[in-house]
């Protein structure tokens, strides 16, 4: 049985501890954040025991590892003082904000022989794992071209209700590095590598420091390309979509589930459709299904068990970020040619 604690007090919080609660191996413990009122909350809630101070509540036992569901910009920094306390660590994305602070993290988890993980839940849902099985088995053939569209929505209070969110200390960014950083990831899980980017970005609604719209093209290692759109400025909120075209076929995932497949040699895997669940994300934090929280929690879990790479250890969590990065530099070094 291992103790696990959670640090921070927000939505993403309380899906970890639900999460968490469904993993026999794992006993919640105790939740920390600066917000005293919102860790009382939860504390209450759930049985937990309630902290204010991070150092406390690192030194409390019995503890083995942490979850972390603060701001962005401090994962770094709250984790490394984890892994100094022999705790490992598994860390709601983006790993950090920088990837400066994500190798120190990395590094120290090393430094101090403790397990590190970042927690992208899609990696380990049934259909994304089949679209994987289809790329790497070469059932799609080489593939060509990749779409890839995250048009969400989050009204005005948001960003205006939150003092990190949006902001380019704690958030890093805004609907690229929160929100479409998912499928940043999911783009170079199913396809490997991307060599190059251009892109765009504009804070066209929110009134925040960062964008909220991001359009970016992408050259990816194995030479196909394609396109990528962000945004928390499409009212009401889409299902996120992906469209990954190959030489033998097109497979087209909504909301995690594929929906269609279309290859020039058919086989079963054109009856293996469903639709789409309707997509709460599209335009609520809030997280109503923790069934993908719950494996890779469970997958952390066992990483620990075996001494074993979780599925999304810190260098794999630091990828997304590393192009969310380039992403950002990219558009503000942009040059335009006018067609007027």
């Amino acid at each position: 049985m291992l103790n696990v604690g959670f640090i921070g007090g927000g939505n993403i919080t309380d899906t970890h501890i639900r999460a968490a609660q469904a993993i026999p191996q794992l006993r919640p413990t105790a939740v920390v954040g600066t917000n005293a009122s919102k860790v009382k909350a939860l504390a209450e809630k759930y049985g937990l025991s309630a902290f204010n101070d991070l150092r406390e509540f690192l030194g409390h036992r019995p503890l083995d590892l942490v979850i972390i569901g603060s701001p962005s910009g401090v994962h770094a920094k709250e984790g490394i003082a984890a892994c100094e306390q022999g705790l490992h660590v598994l860390v709601e994305k983006p790993i950090d904000v920088s990837t400066q602070r994500a190798d120190q993290l990395i590094r120290s988890a090393k430094t101090n022989g403790v397990k590190l993980g970042v927690l992208f839940q899609d990696r380990l849902k049934p259909d994304i794992l089949r679209l994987r099985d289809r790329i790497k088995s070469g059932k799609l053939g080489r593939i060509l071209l990749v779409e890839a569209s995250v048009k969400w929505y989050r009204p005005p209070e948001y960003y205006s209700n939150s003092k990190w969110r949006g902001t380019a200390s704690l958030d890093g960014g805004g609907a690229l590095m929160n929100q479409g950083i998912h499928t940043v990831d999911l783009l170079l899980y199913l396809l490997g590598g991307i060599d190059r980017v251009q892109a765009v970005t504009k804070t066209a609604l929110h009134e925040i420091q960062s964008e909220d719209t991001c359009v970016a093209t992408l050259e990816f290692a194995n030479g196909a390309v394609g396109v990528l759109q962000a945004t928390t400025a499409a009212y009401p909120g889409y299902a996120r979509r992906v469209e990954v075209t190959g030489s033998e076929g097109t497979v087209c995932l909504e909301q995690d589930h594929i929906t269609r497949v279309d290859l020039k040699t058919p086989s079963h895997d054109t009856q293996e459709v469903e639709p789409a669940d309707q997509n709460p994300s599209a335009n609520s934090p809030v997280v109503s299904d923790v069934r993908g929280h719950q494996r890779m929690i469970d997958d952390f879990v066992r990483s620990i068990e075996t001494g074993g790479a979780p599925v999304c250890d810190g260098e794999e969590g630091r990828r997304s970020l590393a192009l969310v990065e380039a992403i950002y530099l990219c558009a503000r070094q942009l040059e335009t040619i006018s067609t007027r």
